[in-house]
């Protein structure tokens, strides 16, 4: 503490500079005047007694600057001082002030608006307590493929919970949806599903009430719903006395136990409600693997060592529990279960961090041009104060004070700029969380937070002293003195004096011209995917609307299906409607489930175990009203339906897969388990792109939507079905509320929820690239015109400094012609250099980026060209404009001026 104590001290005392400075002369005279006094009772005269005093101190100004080091720090205050002068330099050039500061905001703003990005999604730890010790339950099946995911399912919780020795707590969790009823207008919620243990694993505590125990995931218990803070907030008014309440979700009475604090966060879902998951232990089998797991580690305990130890108890898991009906044991033995997990904040991040760290670094380059620009300004700059420098260093200034008084003027510069860009980033952050992506993991907690400011504080002081040091370096030599002797004003600028202007402009240009590519490369790759055929057509056309009816409410499955083909049969109805049907999964909506599938007449080589393979149920009329082509066969008939007759539809590339060709796949049979009859393929649905079109179309299996014997159920029907309604009115109010009234004729209590087009789904596939594209645009355009500027400062600054010579060339004789082709010349070269040098960064930048292709080589030469033909007619262009002036110079008055 003294330290600190002794350096506050010294930073007070340079407010008190003259105050100081009076007690110090004061308390000097003092003791000289004591001195004297004591040599004038030496019998000495008054003269000699002053004399001998002065001796005896040694000279008044040495005593000073002795005794000034106890009150303050000499280099600290000559910091200070040094920095009234540069805030006064730039005061007297505030046009030079003002664009340089504005070129700084615009690359420290942009920074740190995407930094604000990436510190919230992929820096800040989860706001959970030891978030390290968090990880994610996941599985690989080496015998289904070699990137089948497999996640947790009741028995393998069960059996890790029982047998683990690595972790402290478990769980499984689960997100849906559920109906609200009995409290106004029905209300579709957003609702997750926990196991016992999963809120425990965070840490997570209500802010009243209490959370679940285990006899709230008992079966046969009362049923308990705990509430969120944004739906207690919307729907109680945040009444504490809701405790206690009566909530009717999915038609079943809930009692509210608990409302979670307002800073809960349950990973990337975004619940209204938790509620707890049931398990009848001694119904469980092998199979059903629709959960996703969580578990906090033992302290010391490592992944590595995590992993192994669920690698030794998925053997007790496989001989512990029944197998699911209609497959044999032999089959979850070949699909070989291998443990995969992993940090649980690489769950919750996904592969969104590749695209944030690109967009960094391209927004970091935006930075370095800016930064370039503004040491080019500082260049010009220091050579108009040469002599002014010189003189000084001729009065006795060292070259350590003269850089030391330029840096601090870059530095004030630099934090001018970086004050002006956080007020920019305050504004950028809004349109990023604007236009980012839906998927965008963390978005609610992207702020401008203590660890952004200390960011922005820290670039703007590297930045100063990065575009400060060269004009130190050129300036503030010891040739500095070379200036007194030169010839003024009236000599042109030398090649040395241009050299690291022009090197800077070359910089510039290679930066610019690599994010060009990396745009580019950008726009090529969503062209490439706009032109991907998902497997629909005229999707702004295909309204969808979700539908759920809960066991509690309608408990036949047979009658769900009645009650779904009136609603469809009263929107097709509408008018304006030309068709309308259902099914559990519309295109790209996910949703879809994963099941073994046997086939009786497989031709290709047999597989050591059975495929599993992606489905969905639809109705008649599905592939019609989405615009689905048929490869081959047909489409359901009602007649089928209704009866249950045992018919299927399936994707092409799985009919290719099995047979060979989509037509041999006709009158072949398949079933989804040896306990079911087999079901005739009736048709071959042409492919869809149902995880974006990024991604491949995957091998689907289209059910109807009745069926007898699925999976051992009697009936089977889905519950929550999607419309989807083909119609011009889409997306109207009126047709809207029309829909509403149709579906509420058959069933007043069900809500609609997921309210879009197909269109909206589509577009949200292509967000992420959509985001990707803006940003690099963005920042390849800023990067293009601070080039651009750039090189436009240069051939103007060239034109000015060789004013005298165009006019004695003008008087002599020359074209214009000759002399803007001079200039232009010379910004091409600049620009054709900084171009090559750019087409080798660009190489290594792109590398960084192959992952966000799709379609188009990281190398695509049509990008690298185009790319470099623009920068370069930019470069002429910009060239050109200074250069025209140079041939309306009057030689008379540019020979006068001189």
């Amino acid at each position: 503490m003294r330290w600190m104590t002794e350096a506050w001290r010294r930073i007070r005392s340079i407010g008190r500079r003259h105050e100081i400075e009076r007690g110090l002369e004061e308390e000097i005279r003092f003791h000289v005047d004591q001195q004297i006094e004591k040599n004038e009772r030496a019998v000495m005269s008054r003269d000699e007694a002053r004399r001998r005093a002065m001796l005896r101190f040694g000279g008044m100004e040495r005593v000073k600057e002795g005794t000034r080091d106890e009150f303050r720090s000499a280099l600290l205050e000559d910091a200070v001082r040094d920095l009234r002068y540069g805030l006064r330099a730039l005061r007297r050039v505030p046009g030079f002030t003002i664009v340089s500061s504005l070129m700084l905001a615009l690359g420290i703003g942009a920074t740190t608006a995407v930094f604000s990005v990436v510190n919230g999604v992929l820096v800040k730890p989860l706001p959970y307590p030891k978030p390290g010790e968090l990880v994610s339950l996941e599985h690989t099946a080496p015998g289904v493929s070699d990137d089948a995911d497999v996640s947790m399912s009741a028995a393998l919780l069960f059996t890790y919970r029982d047998e683990n020795h690595s972790f402290q707590e478990l769980g499984l969790w689960n997100a849906g949806s559920d109906s609200v009823t009995g409290q106004g207008e029905p209300e579709q919620v957003q609702s997750l599903y926990v196991s016992h243990g999963t809120l425990q694993v965070l840490g997570a505590q209500p802010l009243i009430g209490r959370r679940f125990s285990q006899k709230d995931h008992t079966p046969g218990s009362p049923d308990t719903v705990m509430l969120t803070y944004g739906y207690w907030q919307r729907r109680y008014g945040g009444d504490g006395s809701v405790i206690g309440r009566r909530l009717t979700v999915d038609s079943r009475p809930r009692t509210v136990i608990g409302v979670m604090s307002e800073e809960f966060r349950f990973l990337n879902a975004d619940p209204d409600l938790i509620q707890p998951l049931r398990f009848e232990r001694e119904k469980l089998n092998l199979g059903q693997f629709s959960f996703q797991g969580l578990a906090r580690l033992e302290p010391g305990v490592t992944l590595a060592q995590a992993n192994a130890d669920v690698s030794r108890m998925i053997p007790i898991w496989l001989n512990t529990w029944p197998t699911f009906p209609g497959i044999d044991r032999a089959f979850f033995e070949d699909v070989r279960l291998t443990p995969a997990l992993r940090p649980l904040k690489e769950e919750v991040v996904g592969d969104v961090g590749s695209v944030l760290w690109v967009l960094m670094g391209t927004i970091g380059i935006v930075l370095l041009i800016a930064c370039a620009n503004v040491a080019n300004l500082l260049l010009v700059r220091a050579e108009g104060r040469q002599h002014e420098l010189a003189i000084r260093a001729a009065l006795g200034a060292g070259w350590a004070r003269i850089a030391r008084e330029l840096l601090i003027e870059s530095l004030a510069l630099g934090l001018f700029g970086g004050a002006l860009g956080l007020a920019l980033a305050f504004a950028a952050l809004r349109l990023l969380v604007a236009i980012g992506p839906a998927t965008l993991p963390r978005l609610n907690e992207i702020t401008i937070d203590p660890t952004v400011l200390w960011f922005t504080l820290i670039v703007s002081v590297l930045s100063g002293l990065l575009f400060g040091c060269i004009p130190v370096a050129k300036h503030a030599g010891p040739q500095i003195a070379r200036a007194l002797r030169g010839s003024g004003r009236t000599s042109s600028a030398s090649k040395e004096r241009h050299r690291a202007r022009n090197t800077l402009v070359v910089v510039q240009v290679a930066l610019a011209l690599m994010l060009l590519v990396g745009s580019g490369l950008m726009i090529r790759t969503f062209l490439a995917l706009r032109a991907v055929q998902p497997g629909f057509s005229d999707p702004d056309h295909v309204q969808l609307v979700r539908v759920g009816i809960p066991e509690t409410q309608v408990a036949d499955e047979e009658r769900v299906f009645r009650m779904q083909s009136d609603m469809r049969d009263r929107l097709a109805a509408i008018p304006g409607v030309s068709t309308a049907s259902f099914t559990s999964s519309a295109p790209m909506e996910g949703g879809t489930s994963d099941s073994v599938l046997l086939a009786r007449e497989q031709t290709s080589a047999e597989r050591q175990s059975p495929p599993v393979r992606r489905f969905k149920f639809v109705s008649p009329g599905f592939l019609r009203t989405v615009g689905t082509p048929l490869v081959a066969g047909r489409d359901f008939t009602w007649a089928e339906v209704n009866e249950r007759r045992p018919v299927v539809m399936i994707s092409e590339n799985l009919a290719r897969e099995m047979w060979r060709e989509p037509a041999a796949a006709l009158g072949k049979h398949i079933r989804e388990s040896t306990e079911n009859p087999w079901r005739e393929i009736v048709g071959v649905v042409g492919d869809v792109h149902d995880r974006g079109v990024q991604e491949p179309a995957p091998a689907l299996v289209y059910w109807p939507a009745l069926m007898e014997n699925f999976f051992n159920d009697r009936v089977q029907a889905p519950r929550s079905v999607s419309f989807a309604i083909r119609s011009s009115r889409t997306g109207t109010e009126g047709f809207l509320d029309e829909v509403r009234r149709a579906i509420g004729a058959v069933n007043a209590s069900v809500p609609l929820a997921q309210i879009r087009t197909l269109g909206d789904v589509y577009e949200r596939s292509l967000a992420r690239t959509s985001f990707t594209l803006v940003m690099l645009a963005i920042a390849a355009a800023m990067a293009l015109l601070l080039g651009v500027v750039g090189i436009y400062g240069v051939i103007a600054y060239a034109v000015s400094q060789r004013t005298r010579e165009i006019g004695i060339r003008v008087a002599l004789g020359a074209q214009h012609g000759q002399l803007t082709g001079m200039f232009v010349r010379h910004g091409l070269v600049l620009s054709t250099i900084g171009v090559i040098c750019g087409l080798a960064g660009a190489a290594l930048l792109t590398r960084l980026m192959a992952s966000l292709l799709f379609g188009i080589s990281r190398l695509d030469p049509t990008t690298y060209v185009v790319v470099s033909l623009g920068l370069v007619a930019a470069a002429a262009l910009a060239s050109y404009v200074p250069a025209h002036r140079a041939t309306v110079v009057d030689p008379v008055k540019a020979l006068r001026a001189e």
